[in-house]
């Protein structure tokens, strides 16, 4: 059944382009490595809650946008060979002070489906 890596952040509003060029470069990258499916969603109706919510979840700041993305594989076993292979990967290495998001507020994980259609 398929894996899913989910990951949720929040990134500038003026460096939203920057962003989405970065996304594009890797999505390539994750599908050279395994991945068969790669989404980069930007907040469109995601009110900050009282309690819980995307916003309050990654401390969005006003001049922030909530990204929420996934990436798809056929298995675990697939998804921990490719993301070896994306952190060694010389095309997604970066400087951290000049990332278009801060890395410490993202939330990340895998998943293993149970329904899917």
């Amino acid at each position: 059944m398929t894996y899913v890596d989910g990951f949720v952040l929040a990134v500038k509003k003026d460096r939203l382009d920057d962003y989405k060029a970065l996304a594009e470069k890797a999505q390539g990258v994750w599908f050279e490595y395994g991945a068969t499916g790669y989404v980069e969603a930007v907040a469109d109706d995601v009110p900050y809650g009282e309690l819980t919510s995307f916003p309050r979840a990654v401390q969005a700041q006003d001049d922030e946008v909530v990204i929420f993305s996934w990436i798809t594989y056929p298995s675990r076993d697939v998804r921990d060979q490719c993301m070896k292979k994306v952190m060694e990967d010389e095309r997604l290495k970066g400087d951290m002070a000049t990332m278009p998001f801060d890395g410490k507020r993202m939330i990340y994980g895998g998943f293993t489906t149970i329904v899917e259609g």
